[in-house]
């Protein structure tokens, strides 16, 4: 007997094949000056800055670029395109979650997401070797973080593998 329930994730570090549907842009935004990424938490429910790819958008660095404003009012810099994630749960077509990187450039007051119904989106920033757990996610989470920390230290030359302490980055 199966659990019909049960979701499958399956991380590809790889382009998204032209058949599977993308319904997620997500990805880790680095801090320049601590090597710490964040983890929007929502009422304590933890994930990465991201969202629906909208029509308007002209790729997935748009869409990351533009969820990252909305939801945690993060100016970004350089993106890097990392991989996607396969899920498989029942009754459904398998899609993708697309996973980016990229750079924060600088952090913007709070203010109400405006696809959330007025909720504000604190802004966690955690070592990257730490976000698979604080995220609760487990090994696809973690292979991302492993693929994120490669693109920060080889293109940005970022402190991943030092960084600060983590903690909340809630105002100007």
């Amino acid at each position: 007997m199966t659990d019909e329930t049960q979701v499958t994730y399956l991380w590809h570090e790889a382009p998204v094949p032209p058949d599977l549907p993308v319904a997620k842009v997500h990805g880790y935004l680095v801090c320049p000056s601590s090597g710490r990424v964040l983890i929007q938490d929502v009422g304590g429910t933890m994930g990465l800055p991201g969202g629906t790819p909208e029509p308007e958008d002209e790729d997935f660095a748009e869409t990351f670029v533009r969820e990252a404003m909305e939801e945690n009012d993060v100016q970004v810099g350089p993106v890097v395109y990392l991989g996607y994630q396969e899920v498989r749960e029942p009754g459904r077509p398998p899609y993708a979650q697309v996973r980016m990187a990229g750079v924060i450039r600088a952090f913007d007051p709070p203010c109400p997401d405006p696809d959330s119904n007025g909720h504000i989106c604190r802004r966690l920033m955690v070592p990257l070797q730490d976000a698979a757990d604080v995220l609760g996610w487990g090994e696809p989470a973690a292979a991302q973080a492993q693929a994120a920390a490669r693109v920060a230290e080889s293109e940005w030359g970022l402190p991943v593998d030092s960084p600060a302490a983590a903690g909340y980055v809630d105002s100007d």
